[in-house]
């Protein structure tokens, strides 16, 4: 008698895990990709400069004030937020392949209120999530522009199981490959505009046959470089960019959730954002500080807010002396 009835229990737990993975894949509810939005901006298509490593802490979070269906109408208004952070670092070296600086970069991270899909995890804690490992970047710099190209993947080390609420990973394996420029208006490199592509590839769920489509993310924006010279007015003692940012995400292919005989497509979803941002590098100290804000001004079956991105930096040269 007790092992039929762990055997009901067992089988109403697939029920509710189906109906609140199908319920995210309703109306207008997506699968979530591993890219984050606003991480890059200004000179996107740029390489840091060769022979340094950098460490570097980021700040995300992102604030949703409504839910948009597939005519872009409000079908509900959330009070939503995630936040992550972590601790990251960056390598560019002067090794080159096909005349570029080969380069490789690791994030380790922690999250809390993970989207799972456009559904929310509000329960969510603070807690280890997905890392990022780009084992590939390379970056060439020519007068007028610089082009970069890389490979990244994210391992799927957070938390995840099916139709759980505190889940802190997407519970998958994402590959995505990325290449952008950053142009270049003047002899002096003052003045740019930049565009990074990223394409991501997702595997299917940890111990599901569920799998997240394929995602297009564009990212980039136009600013203007300052110098800021010391009291003698000899030497530059910071560099100040601003300028405006975009970011544009769509699915490119249909979330797939396999139940008997039959395979459920969600609508596919996308974004857009335009926003500002400021970063500051102290020539001296060799640190830098950022901020990014976007403001989405569309969305299409999913939802729809404000990010904000906060990076702190030590540069660390590796050039012999």
């Amino acid at each position: 008698m007790k092992t039929k009835f762990n055997q009901v229990e067992q089988f109403l737990k697939l029920i509710f895990s189906i109906a609140a993975v199908l319920f995210s894949l309703s109306g207008t509810a997506q699968l979530k990709g591993g890219h984050i939005l606003g991480s890059s901006g200004l000179k996107s298509g740029s390489q840091a400069p060769e022979n340094t490593l950098s460490v570097y802490i980021p700040g995300y979070i992102y604030t949703a004030n409504c839910m948009r269906n597939a005519d872009g109408n409000k079908v509900g208004n959330p009070d939503f937020s995630m936040f992550l952070t972590g601790i990251g670092a960056s390598y560019i070296s002067n090794f080159k392949i096909l005349g570029a600086n080969y380069g490789a970069t690791l994030l380790v991270a922690f999250a809390s209120n993970t989207i799972q899909g456009n559904y929310i995890d509000s329960n969510s804690p603070f807690a280890f999530t997905d890392m990022l490992l780009q084992p590939v970047q390379l970056g060439w710099h020519n007068k007028k522009a610089d082009f970069v190209f890389s490979y990244q993947l994210y391992l799927p080390t957070g938390k995840y199981k099916l139709g759980a609420s505190d889940n802190s990973g997407l519970g998958m394996y994402i590959n995505e490959f990325s290449g952008g420029t950053t142009l270049y208006f003047n002899d002096k490199k003052t003045f740019h505009f930049s565009v990074l592509a990223a394409y991501e590839i997702n595997s299917k769920k940890k111990d599901t046959e569920i799998k997240t489509g394929d995602i297009l993310s564009i990212e980039g924006g136009i600013g203007k470089t300052f110098y800021c010279m010391n009291t003698e007015k000899t030497a530059p003692k910071g560099i100040l960019n601003a300028g405006l940012i975009y970011y544009m995400q769509y699915k490119v292919s249909d979330d797939k959730i396999p139940l008997g005989t039959t395979v459920l497509e969600g609508e596919k979803d996308r974004t857009g954002g335009l926003g500002a941002e400021l970063n500051y590098f102290h020539i001296k100290s060799s640190t830098s500080a950022g901020f990014r804000w976007v403001s989405e001004v569309d969305a299409i079956n999913r939802l729809q807010g404000n990010t904000f991105f906060i990076t702190l930096a030590h540069v660390f040269s590796l050039k012999k002396e």
